[in-house]
C-alpha cells in the first residue's frame, strides 16, 4: 500500500472518531446544563465542553464570554473555523476518504459521505430540539460507518484506520477525564454533591460506560472508580487501556502484513506495559493530572512515530 493511501485511512479513522465523540460531549453536556444551578454554571458547562476539544481556557482560567449552549454546540458542530468541529472532521474524513477511495469498501465510502451531506450545507444548530435531532442523526450515521467498517476486509485498509480511530479515541478519554478534575465543579459545590455526582454521570455518558460501572463495580458513583474504569479496563473499548491494547496489536498485525515495525511499536508496548504495571491508586497519589498529560504527550509522539515508521507524507 502506498505510504499516501495509508496516511488517508489513518486520518479517516482519526477524524470518524473525534467527530463521534464530539458528537457525544455535545448529548452529554446538553442533558448536563440542564441540571445545572443558575446561568453562570450552565455555562462553565459548556466552556468545560470546549475545553475538552482544545478550544477552551486552561485549566485555572476564568470562563471565556459567549459559552452559552447555542453558541457552543455551532461551534462544536458546525463552524469550519474550527478545526475540531463535527463539520470539519467530517470534511476532512471525506477528502481522505476520497483520496483513498479505491482502498474503501463501497459501504464504507458511502456512510462517510452520507454522514458529511447531513452536515454540509447546515450553518446552525437550531434550538434544543433542532440540536437533539441533529445529534441523533450523527450518531445513526457514526453507527453506520462502524458497521460498514466492521465488514471490511480484513487488510491493511481495515487496520489503518482502526489504528487511526484507537489512537483518537485514548486521546478524547484522557483530555475528557483530566477537564473534570479542573473545570467543571464550580467552586461554590462541594466534591460528592449532587451537581459532582451528575458531571460524573455525563462522563459516563460520553463514553457509553454507565452500564459497565455497574457491572465492575456494583457500588454507588464515586470518581476513583469512574478513573479506574475510564483508565485501567481495558474491557471498555473507550477507556485508555482498551485503546492503548488495540494500538498494540493493530501495529503488530500491519507490522506482520507489511515488515515495517519500529519506534513506533516500541513507544506503543512501552505505554501499555506501563499501564498494565500501575493502578489508580498510584495515579492519584502521584497526581491524575499528571498521569493524564503525560499520556496524551505519549499519544501524541506515537502519532509522530507511526507517521515516520509508514512514511507519511
Amino acid at each position: 500500500m502506498l505510504s499516501r493511501t495509508a496516511a488517508n485511512l489513518y486520518w479517516i479513522g482519526r477524524y470518524m472518531e473525534r467527530a463521534e465523540f464530539t458528537t457525544r460531549l455535545i448529548e452529554a453536556t446538553l442533558r448536563l446544563s440542564s441540571l445545572s444551578y443558575g446561568i453562570d454554571a450552565a455555562n462553565a458547562t459548556w466552556e468545560s465542553a470546549l475545553a475538552v476539544v482544545g478550544r477552551g481556557p486552561a485549566p485555572g482560567d476564568t470562563a471565556q464570554p459567549g459559552a452559552t449552549a447555542f453558541n457552543v454546540c455551532k461551534a462544536l458542530a458546525l463552524d469550519l473555523d474550527n478545526p475540531n468541529s463535527i463539520r470539519s472532521c467530517l470534511s476532512r474524513a471525506r477528502d481522505n476518504a476520497r483520496s483513498a477511495r479505491n482502498a474503501l469498501s463501497s459501504e464504507v465510502w458511502e456512510a462517510i459521505n452520507r454522514a458529511w451531506l447531513d452536515v454540509g450545507d447546515r450553518t446552525s444548530p437550531g434550538g434544543i430540539q433542532n440540536t437533539l435531532s441533529l445529534i441523533d442523526t450523527l450518531k445513526a450515521n457514526s453507527r453506520g460507518f462502524e458497521g460498514a467498517l466492521a465488514r471490511m476486509l480484513r487488510h491493511e485498509g481495515f487496520w489503518f484506520m482502526r489504528l487511526g480511530s484507537a489512537i483518537e479515541r485514548g486521546d478524547n478519554s484522557a483530555r475528557l477525564l483530566d477537564v473534570k478534575y479542573y473545570l467543571l465543579l464550580p467552586k461554590e459545590q462541594k466534591v460528592g454533591g449532587v451537581l459532582d455526582r451528575d458531571q460524573w454521570t455525563a462522563i459516563l455518558q460520553t463514553v457509553s460506560a454507565r452500564n459497565a460501572y455497574r457491572l465492575f463495580y456494583h457500588d454507588t458513583l464515586k470518581p476513583w472508580l469512574v478513573a479506574d474504569l475510564l483508565i485501567f479496563k481495558s474491557e471498555l473499548p473507550r477507556s485508555i487501556a482498551g485503546a492503548s491494547t488495540e494500538v498494540v496489536d493493530l501495529l503488530a498485525e500491519i507490522g506482520g502484513r507489511t515488515g515495517r515495525q519500529g519506534e513506533a511499536d516500541r513507544l506503543a508496548r512501552l505505554r501499555h506495559s506501563r499501564l498494565t504495571e500501575t493502578n489508580i491508586g498510584e495515579v492519584f497519589r502521584s497526581g491524575l493530572h499528571e498521569f493524564l498529560r503525560d499520556y496524551i504527550e505519549e499519544n501524541a509522539a506515537l502519532d509522530t512515530a507511526i507517521s515516520h515508521q509508514f512514511r507519511f507524507p
